[in-house]
């Protein structure tokens, strides 16, 4: 296990789809960096996806795929805590007590809830909170929870995310103000890609990959159906001699993530100098895809295929997220004047 004295990271996945390709690049494979550097706790937000997951059966696929899809990438559950949010009870028991100390009003200026009443103004609704659930709009709230009950110190997130942790410093400045004597929560902080335009993975139809468009590619689709999917990938009509500009080409947008430096350029080149057409760069990056991720494919299908085994993994790490979270939580209740 990694020692309690290194800062803390927190990454929550929310298990609304099966992993793509998107997900590995944005979010897998630098949050699984972390665990160099941090103490790393990782969890699978099956509360939060609630808000837009309301079959059962899909709920615990998605959550079981999640799962087997980091640990297939790399993730060492013995080296850093993998849980699963509804494992940890503590975290609802903080939200509750942050709740009683927020303002409606900070929730009210929350982006999610903000464009959800924008879609309806938009719409002509007349009642603007139409559609809007209660799960929705206290969102950040359990997120905050999430957060402090794990005592995270740093809290990786997209550049549309750091809202998020913004709130969660406001929320718990707001308990320290009130009970700061007794206990104070640790203020995270967020911690954003240099350069989030290298990590965003653009779709079969060119714009960004994501389940919502519809335009995504599973991470760990079989090697048949990954190049059947790469083949459907956008391209423009240049003709195989001419020259193409491999920086506005959206297939070597995704071969870069998944090539070495030597390849990257090698590519590179030739699309600059022409001869090379789009079906062959479809062809090389169908042929990459597979080579990174043949492998962690049958460490995927393992665990999918072996739910007791899934399933040891996540309550291991659910001890130890409570164990912390008990920590935290009996501060709590000792200052407010609880147990």
């Amino acid at each position: 296990m990694t020692s309690s004295a290194r800062r803390v990271s927190l990454t929550g996945i929310k298990p609304t789809g099966i992993p793509h390709l998107g997900n590995y690049i944005g979010a897998i494979r630098p949050a699984i960096e972390l665990a160099e550097t941090y103490d790393a706790c990782y969890f699978i937000a099956d509360y939060h996806a609630l808000t837009t997951v309301r079959d059962r059966a899909e709920l615990d696929a998605y959550t079981r795929s999640v799962a087997a899809s980091w640990l297939a990438c790399g993730l060492d559950p013995e080296r850093v805590t993998l849980y699963r949010q509804s494992d940890v009870p503590e975290t609802f028991e903080l939200q509750w007590v942050l709740s009683c100390l927020t303002a409606k009003g900070l929730m009210n200026r929350a982006h999610a809830y903000k464009a959800a009443r924008d879609r309806n103004r938009e719409a002509g609704v007349e009642d603007l909170d139409a559609g809007v659930s209660m799960g929705l709009f206290e969102y950040p709230l359990l997120m905050a929870a999430d957060i402090l009950v794990m005592e995270a110190d740093v809290v990786p997130v997209g550049r549309d995310q750091v809202q998020h942790v913004e709130y969660t410093r406001d929320i718990a400045e707001r308990f320290n103000l009130a009970y700061g004597d007794r206990f104070a929560f640790t203020l995270p902080e967020h911690v954003t890609a240099q350069d989030e335009g290298e990590h965003t993975m653009p779709g079969l139809d060119g714009r960004k990959m994501s389940k919502s468009y519809d335009n995504t590619i599973p991470l760990f689709a079989d090697a048949k159906r990954m190049r059947k999917l790469v083949r459907r990938m956008k391209t423009d009509s240049t003709p195989v001699e001419e020259p193409k500009d491999p920086d506005s080409s959206h297939l070597f947008a995704v071969y870069r993530q998944f090539a070495g430096e030597a390849d990257r350029e090698a590519v590179r080149a030739r699309l600059l100098a022409g001869g090379m057409g789009w079906g062959e760069m479809k062809d090389l990056l169908a042929d990459r895809l597979e080579e990174v991720l043949g492998g962690p494919r049958g460490r995927y299908e393992e665990l999918m295929d072996d739910r007791a085994q899934l399933d040891a993994i996540l309550a291991g790490g659910a001890e130890r997220a409570r164990e912390r979270a008990g920590r935290l939580l009996a501060k709590v209740r000792a200052a407010i004047g609880i147990g």
